[in-house]
């Protein structure tokens, strides 16, 4: 199979080289040519198979330079007991009757963004063997809070690649940099930008599309390559996860085959819920996909108007990870909606770029009301939800899951739709026990790594292993950037 590039439809790429890239040159993201089918038959082969064989049999229908073993024992690698506290990897969860929990937390950083990459390093390697590359990959990733930890602990130390993540200094969460500024390996760095999530997405992005930085890079044997969900093997592994949650309904009983199924996502960057609409797109059969944002609302407006408006407050909330006013992965979706033209998107991005705001075609506006419904949740609503699901179902949520719950909520009064939906959990109450811990009721004790201890102790809730081992790491990390200077600290890492 082939890519193209949603701002170039003449870029052609196999697989390997589009994981490899991460970022096409023109600044847009690669996407596969084709979706590939799937079936009952399909779907029914899948059931009894363990998540490796899962993953295995979905992404070989998308990388087709690499071959279904390779992919399979990636897959053990990535998902198997060493890294993730459940043996389901991704299990789905009963709430009530016709409501279930995707928990995606299972992994060695507590966030969802383990489930991509712990495979993503093992893809890249097995593409610069395939391609022949010989220079050293640098991965370069912006994150709200979660993708940071999980891309260094997945790349750390891993042959011919260095990694440099950027978070925006004050906005993530005290568990989050501890664990981001504690993480080992000769081959990482991570900084703190002045700024917001934005300010750092764009500064990657900016420095994707210098040309002479990556003339200079070449030079000393390097390469740039993305580990956020630009890059489609962050969004492939993600597909792969809806999929399994409906063979585990179908398996348990909840649906049988056939039966639709609604997904409501927190999302911030559109990468995740992106992925399930690339498994509907493939035949899973998928009813609403429900967009849930925070307070940080543009995607809600964009869906509901089709005008897509940065030029807003930015607001740093107690569900940080969803923090972000650009959603890059958007890009994507609106490539499919325009009918594959890449020059209707190029004005959008280009616009976007430039004045902050763009106003998709009648045609995109009435695609994106048949497939998706979006809604947000403020902060009270967020924490009440949180306090809600602990009370009356037992269950301790995050933030950034309560407020996916609470938008489904909000979905089912407006629409009135009685369709069996799974809420997504996107990071263990963990990471953020402050918040959490006031949500239950308690007062928080500090803002540090002692709260898990609090949390633990007013709810009984274990904590998580790598989660507990933070205390007393040393930190590595202290370094801070202007966002203009990004460039800088760049070639400072690579010396």
């Amino acid at each position: 199979m082939e890519y193209f590039s949603t701002r170039d439809k003449s870029v052609s790429l196999s697989a390997a080289e589009a994981v490899k890239m991460g970022l096409s040159r023109d600044g847009g993201l690669l996407t596969p040519k084709t979706i590939p089918q799937i079936d009952r038959a399909f779907l029914e082969s899948l059931m009894p198979m363990d998540y490796a064989h899962r993953a295995a049999k979905v992404m070989a229908l998308y990388l087709t330079d690499y071959t279904e073993e390779e992919l399979l024992t990636f897959g053990q690698r990535a998902y198997g007991p060493e890294q993730f506290d459940d043996p389901a990897a991704a299990p789905v969860r009963r709430v009530t009757e016709n409501t279930y929990c995707l928990e995606l937390w299972h992994g060695p950083t507590s966030a969802f963004k383990d489930m991509a990459l712990q495979m993503l390093p093992q893809l890249l390697s097995a593409a610069l063997r395939k391609t022949g590359e010989k220079r050293t990959a640098c991965i370069l990733a912006a994150t709200s809070g979660d993708t940071g930890k999980a891309a260094m602990a997945g790349f750390a130390d891993v042959p011919q690649t260095r990694i440099q993540v950027y978070y925006p200094k004050d906005g993530v969460s005290p568990v989050q940099e501890a664990q981001m500024v504690t993480q080992g390996g000769e081959n990482v760095d991570v900084r703190a930008v002045i700024g917001n999530f934005d300010d750092a997405q764009s500064g990657v992005k900016r420095i994707f599309s210098d040309e002479a930085l990556r003339a200079e890079l070449d030079k000393r044997g390097y390469f740039l390559s993305s580990a956020n969900s630009i890059n489609w093997g962050r969004i492939l592994p993600q597909v792969v996860y809806y999929i399994s949650a409906y063979c585990d309904l179908a398996r348990d009983g909840a649906i049988t085959i056939g039966d639709k199924v609604n997904f409501c996502v927190p999302t911030g960057n559109f990468g995740d819920i992106l992925a399930a609409y690339y498994a509907k797109r493939m035949g899973l059969p998928v009813g609403k996909l429900i967009c849930a944002s925070n307070s940080n609302n543009v995607l809600t407006d964009f869906l509901r108007t089709g005008i897509y408006d940065r030029n807003r407050p930015f607001h740093t909330t107690v569900s940080p990870s969803m923090d972000i006013l650009i959603s890059s992965n958007l890009e994507r979706l609106l490539f499919y909606f325009t009918g594959e033209n890449d020059e209707e998107v190029r004005g959008y991005m280009e616009a976007l770029g430039k004045t902050g705001r763009y106003e998709v075609s009648d045609a995109v506006k009435t695609k994106l009301a048949e497939e998706f419904w979006g809604g947000f949740c403020g902060e009270e609503e967020t924490e009440a939800t949180v306090g809600a699901y602990e009370r009356e179902y037992g269950y301790l949520i995050d933030t950034h899951t309560a407020v996916a719950a609470q938008v489904m909520e909000q979905y089912r009064r407006a629409s009135s739709d009685k369709t069996l939906t799974v809420f997504v959990s996107t990071a263990s109450p963990y990471k953020f026990c402050g918040p959490v811990l006031t949500a239950i009721g308690k007062t928080p004790v500090g803002s540090g790594l002692e709260l898990l201890d609090q949390l633990h102790e007013a709810t009984g809730v274990p904590v998580p292993q790598r989660l507990a081992a933070l205390r007393g790491k040393p930190r590595r990390f202290d370094k801070t950037v202007e966002k203009q200077a990004m460039e800088t600290a760049v070639l400072d890492f690579l010396k």
